[in-house]
């Protein structure tokens, strides 16, 4: 009998208001069976950068991080943000284990190199033919694109009683811890998790009820979005920023085999609302 397994990826905005991320793990630990709890931090730690005098730098919804801000970073969402969740959750009954990709070599990653992307107006990413200019290189400094997630190891974890909660840090094999976008960390876990013999369902929650055509109207819900409507949203601005990672995490777990993706609010991670990101 397949088992089913609910993941939750909730973001650094939930993190950091206390009424939301107080409500958020009651309704997560109330989720019957196998679940598994991904969360993000970058406001903490964009915040806690500040204190230190180191500069955030942001392109595309993708944070550039040098060797200082892998130092918060690891400390922010490794430290602080995950066992800051682990104990609120041990207060609710629901044992948990605060895990990031390099405990017990869940999630390998490797450095990724300078890559192509494009100008950036104040409207959002400009296509390649841009009066803008001309695609550029940026490099992303520390951060990791998963290659390896180990679902049959986390499976150890759930079968042993625990729930993992997973920070949004990788590494790379040879000693070095990588930054990798959180929402990338639950489609790969998802994903791995798939291939493993569960029935998915992946859960984005972050303050907003859904995807958006209007981002100042949260009644413009998306109802549903798959790979056309992605690419078309895309290119009239209607998605943009932080929202074009998580969509392509999104679509690329439905295409690895997780049976429901959903992105919605942090009140409603029952499933019932928000947007249901499909194949076609």
């Amino acid at each position: 009998m397949t088992r089913k397994l609910t993941i939750v990826k909730v973001g650094g905005a939930v993190v950091e208001d206390e009424s939301q991320l107080t409500q958020l793990l009651k309704d997560f630990c109330n989720i019957e069976g196998a679940k598994i709890l991904v969360h993000g931090g970058g406001r903490r730690a964009t915040k806690i950068a500040e204190r230190l005098g180191i500069e955030t730098k942001m392109v595309n919804g993708r944070r550039i991080t040098d060797a200082d801000m892998l130092e918060v970073v690891t400390m922010v969402y490794g430290g602080l943000v995950n066992k800051t969740v682990v104990a609120r959750l041990q207060a609710l009954g629901c044992n948990a284990i605060g895990l990031t990709g390099a405990d017990a070599n869940i999630l390998l990653s490797e450095k990724r190199p300078p890559v192509k992307i494009s100008p950036i107006s104040p409207m959002g990413p400009m296509s390649p033919i841009s009066p803008m200019g001309p695609i550029e290189f940026i490099d992303f400094g520390f951060v990791g694109d998963v290659k390896q997630a180990d679902g049959a190891k986390i499976a150890h974890f759930i079968d042993a009683g625990l729930t993992p909660v997973i920070a949004p840090l990788t590494h790379d094999g040879q000693g070095h811890m990588l930054n990798t976008n959180a929402d990338t960390m639950a489609s790969e876990t998802a994903k791995a998790m798939a291939a493993a013999g569960y029935e998915v369902t992946l859960i984005f929650a972050f303050e907003k009820p859904g995807v958006l055509r209007n981002a100042d109207d949260d009644s413009s819900v998306i109802a549903t979005i798959n790979h056309a409507d992605f690419e078309s949203y895309k290119a009239d601005g209607t998605i943009s920023g932080g929202m074009l990672p998580k969509i392509e995490n999104a679509l690329a777990a439905v295409d690895a085999g997780v049976k429901r993706v959903i992105i919605t609010k942090a009140t409603a991670i029952d499933g019932q609302h928000g947007t249901i990101v499909s194949e076609a």
